[in-house]
């Protein structure tokens, strides 16, 4: 039976964000994700690092300074995967005053410690190419600064980093059971491939599992509690490229509600997102037809040209763990992340609950998690996540068009497009996975075999769905058959390694 001094239930952020920090200190760590990396909430995001400038109307003060600090530390660690974004907010004058917009952006500017970043500035929208797009009414407006993210690369390569530093990923594994026996956890896993179970032990319990927390802890550890998380469905619409500029824009709507609309993937724009309260399974969430209108509707208020449902090419819906800390209206849920220990009796063995959370705060909950962790099982080392590179990054935040240039010298036969998102996806990574044999079978739309076969190896990729939705977004462009016959692909070589193994 393996032992382990932490071990983590959940494969998103804060879990792979929590075992990278935990190992990086020395901690004996598992991870037990029971689909895919990023499956869950990671992924359906809105792909940004931000403050949350709609938060300060409700308070949460604290919860922005944190977030806005976190920006620039994220894009240091990681400026292949995260970049800034400037972004127009129109001044609409049936909404918030002039007035309360720019006091809101004062504060968003200076209680963050905003270092690089621009700072916001007015803009007007009467001529030019930020006005272009949007109709004639709204013709002043503001531009500041936040940054985009892949959400579900931001998640692999937590992990990926993890286990570079000695914690065990195990994907596609489901915790079933969790009993404390004394001073340690007894914990059974579930391949969810081939049913078998397992046993191992951990000192301390981490249950980070996102929208499936209370599900963990009423059925995994048989607790009878209260539920603790509301679960708010949140979706997206992509639709063909509304606008030629690089901005992204932020609209107030009549309901108190804001959407963006983000350029995203080269040809399209991401437009999200809702709040609705959801009941049920947090893997069957999908987006309404009430939710894809009020987005198309949303939008086309402030867009020149409707916005309508023809030019959608996909959607995609995901389920919140906001604390339920009893507010009215699911967007008024706090965002911010609740942490709780439970230690049973003296020199048992803990559950650390995690609550909530936010996808540009999860580093410091993560330092937060192990200050905590180390409470009981004793320092080991200091925090050390704030300057230390993700897989890739370590590149100075303005050297992506310096990786783009070497790589298009290093392999000629890629395509400018693929070479971008290349160098953004892997970073200082990208020329050895091209250049270290040859390109191989080419799939389609600049996914070589080459690619697939490092993504099986080192990123735990096993399906079409997981290279094409999380490993990259090439999904947006592969027809039904070109996936099929990737998926075909994938399943022989994964055969091929388990049968050598």
């Amino acid at each position: 039976m393996r032992d382990y001094d932490v071990f983590v239930i959940g494969g998103g952020i804060n879990g792979c964000g929590i075992a990278r920090d935990a190992a990086g200190r020395g901690y004996r760590v598992g991870l037990a994700e029971m689909n895919d990396l990023a499956s869950g909430t990671s992924s359906w995001s809105t792909k940004l690092i931000h403050g949350g400038l709609r938060y300060l109307e409700h308070y949460e003060f604290s919860l922005v300074r944190h977030a806005l600090g976190e920006r620039e530390r994220l894009w240091a660690i990681a400026p292949h995967i995260i970049r800034p974004l400037r972004f127009v907010l129109p001044h609409h004058a049936g909404l918030r005053p002039a007035w309360l917009l720019r006091l809101g952006l004062f504060l968003y500017d200076h209680i963050g410690g905003r270092r690089t970043l621009k700072k916001t500035t007015a803009v007007s929208l009467a001529d030019g190419p930020l006005g272009a797009p949007l109709k004639p009414v709204f013709k002043k407006g503001f531009e500041y600064s936040d940054a985009r993210v892949d959400d579900a690369r931001l998640v692999i390569l937590n992990a990926r980093d993890a286990e570079a530093r000695g914690a065990d990923i195990m994907v596609r594994t489901k915790v079933v059971a969790a009993q404390r026996i004394d001073d340690a956890w007894t914990i059974t896993l579930q391949d969810m491939a081939t049913g078998a179970r397992s046993e191992v032990r951990a000192r301390y319990l981490v249950n980070v599992a996102g929208p499936w927390v209370d599900q963990v802890v009423h059925d995994v550890m048989n607790r009878r509690e209260r539920r603790h998380v509301r679960l708010v469905q949140g979706s997206h619409i992509v639709t063909r490229k509304l606008y030629e500029h690089d901005r992204a824009y932020i609209f107030q709507n009549a309901d108190g509600r804001i959407i963006f609309a983000i350029p995203y993937e080269d040809d399209y724009t991401l437009i999200g997102t809702t709040d609705r309260d959801y009941d049920g399974d947090p893997g069957g969430a999908v987006i309404t037809e009430e939710e894809i209108s009020y987005l198309l509707a949303a939008a086309s208020e402030y867009f020149a040209e409707p916005v309508t449902r023809d030019e959608v090419v996909w959607s995609y819906s995901g389920v919140r763990p906001l604390y339920d800390d009893g507010a009215s209206k699911a967007q008024e849920a706090t965002r911010d992340y609740v942490l709780t220990v439970e230690a049973g009796e003296l020199g048992h063995a803990p559950v650390l609950n995690c609550f909530g959370g936010k996808i540009t705060t999860y580093r410091v909950l993560s330092e937060e998690v192990v200050e905590k962790i180390a409470e009981h099982l004793g320092g080991r080392g200091s925090s050390w996540t704030a300057g230390a590179a993700l897989p890739g990054g370590d590149f100075a935040v303005d050297g992506v068009g310096a990786l783009e240039a070497s790589l298009g010298q290093a392999v000629p036969a890629l395509d400018a497009r693929t070479i971008r998102r290349l160098v953004r996806s892997y970073g200082t990574l990208a020329s050895g996975i091209m250049t270290g044999g040859a390109l191989g079978r080419d799939f389609g739309h600049g996914l070589f075999e080459c690619e697939v076969k490092w993504l099986i190896a080192k990123e735990w990729a096993r399906t079409s769905e997981d290279v094409l939705w999380r490993r990259t977004k090439l999904g947006l462009r592969f027809a039904p058959q070109e996936a099929k016959e990737l998926d075909d692909y994938m399943r022989q070589v994964t055969a091929s390694r388990l049968a050598a193994e």
